[in-house]
Formats: structure tokens, C-alpha cells, sequence
């Protein structure tokens, strides 16, 4: 299908100025994915899968291997990834190969970030929940997908979890890697425990949206991530020998903030969920499984993983050793096999059966 270009909206006098001072477009941006994705080695699809309102997801979409010598089997319940906060379908390239492998595999850019359109979400936290929820569940349906193992990192994640409330009859498996927005913000979070220098910079920024400052920083956007995610150079070291990462990781975020300002409607300060997770997550239907991939090196503990277990004891907990919150980028080769390991012997226990794709 041949890709469509959708011009940037325009929203106000701010957002049709800031263009010309950002050194981002969209043709840039898809020149940046395209770099990301230049080590891919399986053949795949992409895509802009229109849902209502003339919004639409960009998609990957990788098909099952078939071998003429090899007998005909059964489709296998499509894996489907989404991505975190001010991430993109790029960021997965060192784990696309081999999930493929499993067999149809898609990644897709969340409503509102990436290549996918940028509408207006309502401020309402519930409402633009709901708006990322049911552009999914369009998605899917015009993809034509019946059931799907869902697996979601960081905002993905929290996403992922709240598409199986909705939605319990598409989700086969809950795959939830680091995943945002679980723990209730603590009771005092003006307590020693955070330090003054972090209240004080949450106070001045709670205005914006949180990658504001990138934005703002006009032509040395490029130069502030490089500079201050230089380790995501490190993380993808060992496929990129130049700034290919930082420049995609600037492209996403240097234009319309669009999913960006819903997130920071659906946070309270410090970056904690209005609508913590916990709360809910013991009303997913105990026939969906669910999966939890921590980092060993995260800033983000398993204690959530831990206080779900408590309630469903099946629940399963992965920790990858020497990974940080981007477990898939820190440990590729430990994620893709972990994820692989999770989802096979769940075909094989019975609980994922397959759904024929249209």
C-alpha cells in the first residue's frame, strides 16, 4: 500500500511558528524510521490503517514463514506491540526478526504518536483513555484480527492492561513489559522521599508536557537528546554506529505533541497515573493470562508485578538480567527469547487458541 503523508495540524497560532523553528518534519520523520528499520531482514508490510474521525494507526505487519515442504498448520494468535511515551515502531527493530518468528507480528504507532495521526484528545483522563482504547479496537477490526497476545511497554503497557478491561474477548495473553501507571501516586509526595530540586522542577514544569522542553529547544532539540539520551547510542550499539536512534527519538517527539498532551491529562504530578492501574487490574477475566518483563537495572521495580500476584497466583514474572526500563533494547536477544518462551507455552497449555486472521 502506498504510504499517505497527512499534513501536521494546525492548531494555533503556537503550533504553525514552532515548525519553522524546529528543524522536524513529517518526511523527516519517516526518513528517520526508515534508517531504524534498514536492519530488519524478514520481509514486512506497513501501512496507514484508517479508523473513524480521518484518524489512522501506522502499522507494521509481519505474516507467518510458510515452507512449501513444511505441512499446513494452523494460524497462531497474532502478536501485537505497542510502544511507551514519546516511542515509536522503530525502537522494537532489534526484536522484530525474531518475534516474527513466532508468526504474525504487528507494531503499530499509539493514536497521537509517531506516524500515526495527531487528533485532539478531550482533557477528560477517562475520555482520552477511552480515545486510545477504542482506536485499537478499530484498528484490530480493520486489520482483521480476532484475538491477539497484547504486549505493550511503559504507557503501552498501561494501555494494554486497560484494552483487556474493554475489551476482554480480544486479549488471549496480557503481555506487560515494565509497564507505566500501576502504583496510586503516594499519599504525601511532597515527603522527603522526593528532592527538592525534583519538587521544585516538577512545580515549574507542570504546565507543559513532560518532552516540552524539546520542542522549545528549537535547532538544538537534535544536540538535548543526543546529549541527554546518550545511552540509547549505547543501546542500539551494536546494529548503529551513529546518531540513527537519537535522530529518530527527535523526529518522534519534535512535532505535534498531540498524544503527548493526553498522557500528561491522564497524569498527576510527578508523573504518577490519575487512574492507577492496581485499582483496577483485578477485574481482567481470570481466563486471560498474564505476563509481566521487568529490567533488573529498571527504575521501575516488580512490586507491581508482586501485588497482582498476590490476588492471581498464575501470574507470571520475568526479570531479564542487565536491563534497564527499555528491556527490549538493553538485552534484545533475552527479551525476544523471553517473550517467545511466554507465548509458546501458553499455545501449548491450551490458553491461546488460534484465530483465523481475514
Amino acid at each position: 500500500m502506498a504510504e499517505q503523508v497527512v499534513p501536521p495540524r494546525q492548531d494555533s497560532w503556537v503550533s504553525s511558528w514552532l515548525p519553522s523553528w524546529r528543524p522536524t518534519s513529517p518526511t523527516q520523520l519517516k526518513e528517520a524510521e526508515e534508517k531504524m528499520l534498514k536492519i530488519v531482514k524478514k520481509p514486512f508490510s506497513r501501512q496507514h490503517v484508517r479508523i473513524s474521525n480521518c484518524n489512522f494507526l501506522w502499522t507494521l505487519a509481519f505474516s507467518p514463514q510458510s515452507s512449501s515442504s513444511a505441512p499446513p498448520s494452523r494460524p497462531r494468535v497474532p502478536l501485537v506491540l505497542l510502544h511507551g511515551i514519546g516511542g515509536g515502531v522503530g525502537l522494537w527493530a532489534q526484536n522484530l526478526d525474531a518475534l516474527s518468528s513466532w508468526g504474525s507480528v504487528y507494531a503499530l504507532d499509539l493514536l497521537g504518536f509517531g506516524r500515526s495521526s495527531r487528533p485532539r484528545f478531550c482533557a477528560d483522563p477517562v475520555l482520552a483513555e477511552e480515545l486510545f482504547l477504542d482506536a485499537l479496537d478499530e484498528w484490530r477490526e480493520r486489520v482483521g484480527i480476532e484475538g491477539m497476545l497484547l504486549l505493550g511497554h511503559n504507557f503501552g503497557g498501561y494501555l494494554a492492561a486497560a484494552y483487556a478491561l474493554k475489551y476482554p474477548q480480544r486479549v488471549k495473553h496480557l503481555l506487560l513489559v515494565e509497564p507505566w501507571g500501576f502504583a496510586a501516586r503516594p499519599e504525601n509526595p511532597n515527603s522527603r522521599s522526593f528532592p527538592m530540586w525534583i519538587r521544585a522542577m516538577g512545580a515549574f514544569m507542570s504546565p507543559f508536557n513532560p518532552l516540552a522542553a524539546l520542542r522549545l529547544a528549537g535547532p538544538l532539540g537534535p544536540m538535548l537528546v543526543q546529549t541527554i539520551r546518550s545511552d540509547f547510542k549505547q543501546k542500539y550499539s551494536s546494529v548503529f554506529d551513529d546518531d540513527t536512534v537519537s535522530e529518530y527519538i527527535y523526529h518522534l517527539n519534535a512535532q505535534d505533541p498531540s498524544g503527548e498532551t493526553a498522557f500528561k491529562n491522564m497524569t498527576v504530578p510527578y508523573g504518577w497515573a490519575q487512574r492507577p492501574m492496581l485499582q483496577r487490574i483485578g477485574r481482567v477475566q481470570a481466563d486471560i493470562p498474564i505476563s509481566f518483563i521487568y529490567g533488573s537495572r529498571s527504575s521501575i521495580d516488580s512490586d507491581s508485578g508482586h501485588a497482582v500476584k498476590t490476588s492471581r497466583p498464575d501470574v507470571e514474572i520475568k526479570v531479564i538480567r542487565g536491563a534497564g526500563h527499555y528491556v527490549f533494547a538493553d538485552q534484545p536477544d533475552d527479551f525476544n527469547q523471553t517473550v517467545l518462551q511466554i507465548v509458546s507455552r501458553a499455545e501449548r497449555s491450551g490458553q491461546s487458541e488460534p484465530t483465523p486472521l481475514e
